[in-house]
């Protein structure tokens, strides 16, 4: 990974994750935007608030991050900048660390995550048309298990 660390998500780091997770719908042709981006931070806000939200962090705050609950992986996100230099892999990694399974839902329009998944070990384990997603975007459920068992949920 880039020079950084992992660390749990604190309430002061919301407005940039918030400000991340906004960026990818800012960027990203083919995602609606359904909420404004005070909307984005109030919602990282309460991710963060349960616990689930893991950070990477250079010291001068986060440009990535992963927010988990139990086995299901909400959210993975790396500031545009940062992509393809092993943040995600080094998220997901910590994820995977106190699980023996895991899953997530990404857009079939995603290919980039689907190869991401893919080459982390996950498989595609569901496709829908969309219909009960917020987006209403086709998408895909991948699972992972770790090999050989071994870690309780």
């Amino acid at each position: 990974m880039i020079t950084g660390h992992l660390r749990p998500g604190e309430p002061r780091d919301a407005l940039r994750l918030g400000a991340i997770l906004s960026g990818f719908t800012d960027e990203t042709d083919w995602m609606p935007r359904l909420h404004s981006r005070a909307e984005d931070i109030s919602h990282m806000g309460g991710l963060i608030d349960r616990g689930w939200v893991t950070v990477a962090d250079r010291g001068d705050g986060p440009f990535g991050f992963l927010a988990c609950d139990h086995k299901t992986i909400h959210a993975l996100y790396v500031d545009p900048e940062q992509r393809g230099q092993g943040a995600g892999k080094a998220l997901l990694d910590h994820a995977k660390e106190s699980a023996s399974l895991l899953e997530l839902w990404t857009f079939q329009a995603n290919t980039g995550a689907q190869r991401f998944y893919e080459r982390e070990g996950f498989s595609e384990a569901e496709r829908t048309d969309g219909a009960t997603n917020d987006e209403k975007l086709p998408d895909i459920r991948y699972v992972w298990q770790r090999p050989n068992g071994g870690v309780n949920d």
